[in-house]
This record gives C-alpha cells, sequence and structure tokens, in this order.
C-alpha cells in the first residue's frame, strides 16, 4: 500500500516536470508493458536461475555476476567445439584415405576394360541375335495358341453323335468362335491369306460343332417327358450356345414344349384318374359330386403345372439372354398348356350344365376368375388356356344369371299372401338366404375390386327388383295400416342382408326411402286411431278447418262446451295409460328402432292436434266460458305425459 503511494507521489511529481531528463526516464519505465516485451521475459527468467536474493548488496554486483556468467558459458562452449574439431579432423584423414584406394582401383579397371573390350563386344551381339530368335519363337507361339486349336480341342468339339457334352466341350467351341472372330483383323494386315485359310478352319470345326449340340440337345429335349424335370447347367449352356444359330434355337425350344405338353397332359389325366404316387393325393375324379373342390382341384393343378413349367422354361433359357426371350417363353408355355384345355373344358361344362345351384355357379364363376387372373401372370395374353377358362367363366355366369332369372320369374307369378303376424314371407325369407350365400361369397372372392362391383350391381338388380315387386303385388289387398306394416317388415329385411356388405349403399339409401314413405303412413294410422279412441278427432276435425269469418266456434255444433269437456275427460283418462292405444300392426314391426320413432312421431302428430284445440278453447273469440274448466292440461303437461 506504501509501495502504491510512493509511486502515485512520483508519478504526479513526474507529471508536474515533464522538462527532468530523470522524470522521462521514469514515465518510460512505467508505461513499459512487460507482458508484451518476450525478450524482457525471457532475460527476467534466465536471471531468475542465479538472481536469488534481493539485497542492496546483490544489485550492486549484478553487472560482475551477469559478465562472468557470460564467461562461464563462453569457456564451455569453447571446450565442445574443440572436440568437434577433433573428430572432423579424423574423418578428413579416413577420407582422404578412401580417395587414394578408389584411384587405384579405378586404374586397375581401366586397365581390364582396355584389355577385355573385344570379348565384350562379341558377347554383347551374341545376346543381341539370342533376343531376337527367342522373340520370333515367342511370336511363332502366341500366333499358334491365339489362331490354332489344340488337339485334345479337336477332338472334344467331333467326339461322336452318341457322346455326351461336357464342359470342355463349350469351352472348345467359344475358343473356335473366338479364332474366327480375331481373324478379322488378319485380313486387315498383309496376313490375309493365312487369315483366309483359318477362318475357313474355324468355320469348318464351327458348322461340325453346332451340327452335334443341336443333335445332343434335341435328344435331350425329347427326353424331358417326366413327371419331374432336371434342367441342368450343361442344358442351359446349350441354349446359350445356340443363340448364334437362331433356326436350330428354335427348333430345340419347339421339341422342348413337344415333350413337355405331352408330360403335361399325361400328368394331368393321371391326377384326374389316378391320382398322386401311392394314391397320394387321390384322384380328382373322386370329387366330381362336389363342384367347387372338383373344379378348384383341377385349376390348382393346372396354376402348379403351369408354375413349374415355367419354371423350367426360365432354367433353361437363363443364359439364353442375347436378346429378350419373352415373347418366345410365352408362346412355348401356351404351346404346354395348350393340350390340357380339351379335357378341363369337358369336365367343367358338365358341371355347369348339371345346374349345381346358383351359390355354386357364383362360386364357380369366382373359382374361374381368380385362376384365369392368376394364371394369366404366368401365361401370356394369348395362350389357349386363358381363352378356355375366359370361355367356362362367360359360361358359367351366363347360366348364374340365368338361373336367377328364372328364379325371379316364379317370384313373381306366384305370389305368397302375407301372413297374419304381417312379416316376411317364407318365399321372401329363403330368398334373402340364397342372396346372403351369394353375397358372402362375392365378399370372399379374391377377383379385381372393379369386377366385383360390377358383379353386385347385376346381382342385386336380378334378386331385389323381382322381391320388391313381389312384396308389393303381395300388399295390394291389405289395408294401409297393414300394407306399411307388411312392407316395412319385408323391406327391413332385404335391408338388414344388405348392411352387411359391401357395394350396397345405393340400394340401401333406395330402400330407406322406401321405408320412410310407409313410416309416415303407420305414423298418420297411429295418430288418427289414438284421436278417434281419445274422442277428439270428431272435435279436431271441426276446429282445423274453421275459419274466423264464419264466427265463433262454440256456436259450431258439435264444438259446445259440453261435448268437448266430454270428449277432454275421455283423452284424459288416455293419458292416464297413453300405451294403452296401440296400433296391432306396430307391435307386429320387426324392428325396435322403426317402433320407437313410429311411436315418437305419433305422438308428436296427437300433441299438435291438442295444442291447436287448447289455443282454439283458450281463444276469446271462440266466446268459450270458463275455458280453464274445459281444457285441464296446458300443451306442456301433454308433453310431459306422452314423452
Amino acid at each position: 500500500m506504501a509501495d502504491r503511494t510512493s509511486t502515485e507521489a512520483v508519478s504526479s511529481a513526474v507529471e508536474n516536470q515533464p522538462s527532468n531528463p530523470l522524470s522521462r526516464k521514469l514515465n518510460k519505465i512505467l508505461e513499459t508493458r512487460l507482458d508484451n516485451d518476450k525478450d524482457m521475459l525471457e532475460a527476467l527468467k534466465a536471471l531468475s536461475t542465479f538472481f536469488h536474493e534481493n539485497s542492496l548488496r546483490t544489485r550492486r554486483n549484478l553487472r560482475g555476476d551477469i559478465e562472468r556468467r557470460s564467461l562461464e558459458i563462453s569457456e564451455e562452449f569453447a571446450l565442445a567445439f574443440k572436440v568437434v574439431k577433433e573428430e572432423l579432423d579424423n574423418i578428413h584423414e579416413d577420407v582422404e584415405s578412401m580417395s587414394t584406394c578408389c584411384q587405384d582401383m579405378t586404374k586397375r579397371l581401366k586397365a581390364a576394360r582396355e584389355q577385355t573390350a573385344d570379348l565384350i563386344s562379341k558377347t554383347t551381339d551374341l545376346q543381341k541375335e539370342s533376343q531376337r530368335l527367342e522373340m520370333r519363337a515367342d511370336v511363332a507361339d502366341a500366333f499358334l495358341a491365339k489362331y490354332q486349336l489344340k488337339p485334345e480341342e479337336v477332338k472334344v468339339l467331333r467326339g461322336t453323335r452318341t457322346g455326351q457334352l461336357q464342359e470342355n466341350f463349350f469351352k472348345a467351341l467359344e475358343r473356335v468362335k473366338q479364332i474366327h472372330s480375331d481373324c478379322k483383323v488378319l485380313l486387315r494386315t498383309n496376313q490375309q491369306t493365312a487369315g483366309l485359310e483359318i477362318m475357313e478352319s474355324m468355320a469348318l470345326h464351327q458348322e461340325t460343332a453346332y451340327e452335334r449340340l443341336y443333335r445332343w440337345t434335341q435328344g435331350e429335349c425329347r427326353s424331358l417327358t417326366g413327371d419331374t424335370v432336371e434342367v441342368t447347367s450343361i442344358h442351359s449352356k446349350a441354349m446359350h450356345a445356340l443363340q448364334d444359330r437362331p433356326v436350330l434355337f428354335r427348333y430345340a425350344l419347339d421339341e422342348f414344349g413337344t415333350a413337355r405338353r405331352t408330360a403335361v397332359v399325361r400328368g394331368f389325366i393321371d391326377a384326374l384318374t389316378r391320382g398322386g404316387p401311392g394314391g397320394t393325393p387321390r384322384p380328382i375324379e373322386l370329387h366330381s359330386h362336389d363342384p367347387l373342390r372338383y373344379v378348384g382341384d383341377m385349376l390348382a393343378w393346372l396354376h402348379q403345372a403351369c408354375a413349374s413349367e415355367k419354371e423350367h422354361l426360365e432354367g433353361l433359357l437363363k443364359m439364353a439372354t442375347a436378346q429378350s426371350r419373352d415373347n418366345e417363353m410365352q408362346e412355348i408355355l401356351g404351346h404346354i398348356s395348350e393340350g390340357v384345355c380339351r379335357p378341363f373344358k369337358v369336365r367343367v361344362e358338365q358341371v355347369i350344365v348339371a345346374d349345381p345351384g346358383p351359390v355354386s355357379l357364383y362360386k364357380l364363376t369366382n373359382l374361374l376368375k381368380f385362376y384365369r387372373y392368376t394364371i394369366g401372370q404366368l401365361l401370356g395374353s394369348e395362350a389357349t388356356l386363358l381363352s378356355t377358362l375366359n370361355e367356362m367363366e362367360d359360361l358359367c355366369q351366363k347360366v348364374f344369371f340365368n338361373a336367377l332369372n328364372v328364379m325371379s320369374s316364379k317370384l313373381v307369378d306366384k305370389v305368397e299372401l302375407p301372413p297374419s303376424d304381417l312379416g316376411p314371407t317364407a318365399t321372401l325369407t329363403q330368398t334373402l338366404g340364397l342372396l346372403r350365400e351369394v353375397l358372402k361369397s362375392h365378399d370372399a372372392s379374391v377377383v379385381p375390386l372393379d369386377s366385383r362391383q360390377e358383379d353386385f350391381v347385376k346381382i342385386l338388380t336380378c334378386i331385389l327388383d323381382p322381391l320388391l315387386q313381389m312384396c308389393s303385388l303381395s300388399a295390394s289387398r291389405l289395408n294401409p295400416a297393414d300394407m306399411a306394416a307388411y312392407m316395412m317388415n319385408c323391406l327391413y329385411a332385404m335391408q338388414s342382408t344388405l348392411a352387411l356388405y359391401e357395394f350396397t349403399d345405393q340400394r340401401l339409401e333406395m330402400l330407406q326411402a322406401q321405408i320412410e314413405a310407409h313410416k309416415d303412413t303407420l305414423v298418420n294410422e297411429q295418430a288418427s286411431y289414438v284421436l278417434t279412441k281419445a274422442g277428439l278427432m270428431q272435435i279436431y276435425s271441426i276446429a282445423q278447418q274453421h275459419q274466423p269469418q264464419e264466427g265463433p266456434l262454440s256456436s259450431v255444433h258439435g264444438m259446445d262446451g259440453s261435448s268437448i269437456k266430454a270428449a277432454m275427460a275421455r283423452f284424459d283418462a288416455y293419458l292416464s295409460s297413453p300405451d294403452s292405444l296401440i296400433l296391432s300392426q306396430c307391435t307386429f314391426l320387426h324392428s325396435t328402432s322403426l317402433r320407437e320413432k313410429i311411436h315418437r312421431k305419433a305422438m308428436d302428430l296427437v300433441i299438435g292436434a291438442y295444442e291447436l284445440l287448447y289455443k282454439a278453447i283458450l281463444d276469446s273469440s271462440n266466446n268459450y266460458t270458463d275455458p280453464n274448466s274445459i281444457v285441464m292440461r296446458t300443451t306442456e303437461q301433454v308433453k310431459t305425459l306422452l314423452s
């Protein structure tokens, strides 16, 4: 604290005497920033190594200590440098000795070179000649290796017609093709004669090899007539090699298709009549009494056979990728599957003509449609099998709709009278059960959505429209209340059946509209029944038709106070037990929600009629004396009792 005070005093004194040299030095020292002066920091760090005590004596001897320290460092450097100099002198002596030795060796080598110069020249010439001869031999060997077949390769290519092909045959054939292609390079040089001769030789080898390859492939394809086929890599390589001869390639494919067609037809007939190996699975013909299983098993076998044949054909042509083979594959698959069309078509026609019933016919239609779509993903669109499936599907669908039309015409021709409980007739219940079975199978089918929706519309048109016509004819001789109840029960049964399935929204809306129309009829009948039995119908009709210009309502016949009071007494008795006046037709309704809605709307009409009478009696212009004694309940009280 004292040092800071003295420093501030000195600083103020220096500021007061700027011209004093001592003040300038002090000012310079005070302005010095030791943090940024690296040299000063390094000097102070070195000073701290031997300046340990800060006293007056040590500060006075500081210069001498620094000079003494510098002298000691210089002496140490001189001693170290003296050692280095002595080592360098020794190295210099060794280098001079080595230089003398090298000069002596150089002289001796020069003398030896002069003595052997002629021998070295002859040896160099001989080496160059040897290299030229070796190069010519290598070129000759390379030419023969590139443009000539080895004896074993020629033997493999020629072979025997009945001999089996091995991997080395295809390697030799590739070698021949490569040599034939490389000869084109010789034709562009001065070696045209050699090139033509080699090309002619390779062409003969190629023709011989392709002839042998085709005969072997033809025999192999003809032998592929078993139930299980093993397409080996040799077969694939053979078809790959035959790509260069399109005609032979096509002949080989035709042989394969013919052999597999025979095998598929035989396998299909065996599956129908004999079953699998050892009798498992059982013959398909044993299930001919069950149309769905019978046709389904045949279609499943055909689908599996088509998938297997496509897999075999893909394995045969997996290396033949020089160009797209899709069209050829589809054509061959169509040819293979064509043989089973006739036996399949005959059996399906027998099932359809036997008329197994609309439900079974519709299930068969969906089954045929599904397999036509599934097998169509394996075969081409022009395949005969797909045409047969499409033809059978159209026939089955035609017979199905014919059966529906016949059934619908019978519904209209023979109308059944409504039962006493006004519920759906037995015919309607049976027909709806049939429709339910058809829609259930339709819902479970896996055919495309658009096709399903189109079929749905046709089915509903064939069944629902005649049903509605039958119900209308059956109810034509009933009174309005019975007709409304009967029609609502029939429509509700149809609605309940359709509500479980898709694509029925439009039909459900139509049925709901008809239900609403009949519901209004039954509401009016129920309200009229209540008003009549409660004694308000006559006075309500008079009050409703009365006009103010006709005079007071009390002067109209039957509208005097005593008559209205008697009617109100009967209505009040009804209010004590409102459930006593319910139409029997309402109790016959099968839908609880419809019964509740009709009751609620009928009560609303009754309340509206009472409200009209209540206002007319309380109206002073109608000249009723003491109206409160005539109508003892307000409209709100009546609403509460009837709600």
